[in-house]
């Protein structure tokens, strides 16, 4: 009998906001799953709609998340990444995605609690998913 592992999530998480919240989650030592692989960038806008398709090759889902409307430290670069995250929301859905396996939001530094809840949150229906195997990467299960 084979043992189904927890889902991968590949995690793309702004220096200045998303990461820090994230930061602030393990320092207070709060509980998320520990299947997310943290990609640190320098804004949430600089993140490519194909960074995101190149890490579902090896990853179950996709967090994308960046500081709230009006505290991004670019100005804008975070409503850069909204845009860019509804464009490819709008198509992944015909390339055969399920929605569920992409998702991008806002957290502040000082939400580890919210980082750590919507991580969970995504874990919980990643698994209610099928294993993801589509484009040449790994599947895991």
């Amino acid at each position: 009998m084979r043992i189904m592992e927890e889902r991968k999530i590949c995690a793309f998480l702004c220096t200045w906001c998303s990461y820090a919240g994230a930061d602030l989650a393990g320092v207070s030592r709060l509980q998320y799953p520990p299947n997310i692989k943290i990609i640190r960038v320098p804004c949430s806008g600089r993140v490519d709609p194909l960074f995101i398709l190149n890490a579902l090759k090896q990853c179950d889902g996709v967090f994308t998340a960046g500081c709230h409307p009006g505290d991004c430290h670019y100005s804008s670069g975070n409503l850069v990444a909204r845009r860019k995250f509804s464009l490819l929301h709008s198509l992944i859905d015909f390339i055969g995605v399920e929605k569920e396996r992409v998702r991008f939001d806002w957290i502040s530094a000082a939400e580890g609690n919210a980082f750590a809840r919507k991580v969970t949150k995504m874990t919980q229906e990643l698994a209610k998913l099928d294993p993801w195997d589509r484009w040449g990467g790994k599947k895991n299960d």
